[in-house]
């Protein structure tokens, strides 16, 4: 039975239709182990029609209130219109205690979300950032192999997320505001790190001059950031909300994939690949230590001691490994 849903979505997703791209990005993101072992079969199945080199990943970040959603549903809609099948993944690591989110996407990107030629797929994450890895590069390979040749991945947290979304891209965009005398508040030095392409939005009526200021901040510091014969990141401004330097932004990101060049190319996803397989290593640890039943039978024991200060931490996770250890294998 499992084998035949398997089959089906892969049929589907080769069709290029919606509902199985939606059922299958579903089944890659549970962590259900009948569900990890039918997304492994899935992903094997479509791994000559994902990965491809035509296809445009680029990761998007930016401070709270910059207009992600606003910027995305511009950017998308040019892209369709000139021919372009977008997918677009939110990744949302912050919900980690609830296991959901607000999930606000499709409402925010009303015209995106209707056109034929666009995905959009909100994706709350219950659990580590591990998780989000797997599911998120899982949800890709889909994409790529329904025929999406650009795949935007909006990262909704903060912190080690944009590390995380930067680490499975080709070119990582970071969006940013003008805001009087502290444009670079906020913005940690490992953003600069890994930014390809910096834009200030909004740059709009009264606020476009301010906006150029900040880009010129930007791009100094950006200076001071990146060594000599590396990529300099181009700082530009854009209003989504006008459609003011969308394209010039576009421009900007295809020129990075172009310094790569095939070659960098291909090394880069090649890393990335080597990262992925190891956060999977861990994050399918992580699992088996969760499900082990020897672990069951002592954690409740330990949690308690440790809770009411009898046991060291170092003690008890010494505990809990030794009782996974002893699971008959």
């Amino acid at each position: 039975m499992a084998e035949d849903r398997v089959a089906a979505l892969v049929a589907g997703i080769r069709e290029g239709r919606r509902a199985a791209v939606s059922q299958a990005i579903t089944l890659v993101e549970s962590s259900r182990p009948q569900h990890r072992l039918q997304a492994r079969e899935l992903l094997t199945a479509l791994a000559d029609e994902s990965g491809r080199g035509d296809v445009v990943r680029v990761g998007i970040s930016g401070v709270p209130g910059v207009g992600k959603s606003t910027f995305i549903e511009a950017l998308g809609t040019r892209l369709t219109a000139a021919g372009h099948r977008v997918g677009v993944l939110a990744v949302d690591p912050s919900s980690v205690r609830t296991g959901g989110s607000v999930l606000g996407d499709k409402t925010r990107m009303g015209r995106l979300a209707t056109d034929p030629d666009a995905f959009i797929r909100p994706s709350p994450s219950a659990g580590t950032l591990g998780g989000v890895a797997r599911a998120t590069v899982q949800a890709m390979a889909v994409l790529e192999a329904a025929g999406y040749d650009v795949v935007l991945v909006e990262t909704v947290g903060v912190g080690q997320s944009e590390v995380t979304v930067a680490g499975m891209v080709d070119t990582f965009l970071f969006l940013t505001l003008a805001r009087t005398g502290d444009q670079l508040q906020g913005i940690k030095k490992g953003i600069l790190e890994i930014a390809d392409v910096i834009a200030v939005n909004k740059a709009d009526g009264d606020r476009a001059q301010e906006a150029r200021a900040a880009a010129r901040d930007l791009a100094g510091a950006l200076r001071m950031v990146r060594g000599k014969g590396e990529w300099a990141p181009p700082v530009v401004t854009c209003s989504a909300l006008e459609d003011i330097g969308v394209d010039d932004l576009w421009e900007r990101v295809l020129a990075h994939r172009d310094h790569l060049g095939d070659e960098g190319l291909l090394a880069k996803r090649a890393e990335q690949q080597l990262d992925f397989t190891w956060a999977m290593v861990r994050d399918e640890l992580d699992q088996r230590l969760r499900l082990s039943p020897g672990v069951r039978g002592v954690r409740d024991e330990v949690r308690a001691a440790v809770l009411a200060g009898e046991l060291p931490a170092t003690v008890a996770a010494d505990r809990l490994l030794a009782a996974y250890d002893a699971d008959p294998r």
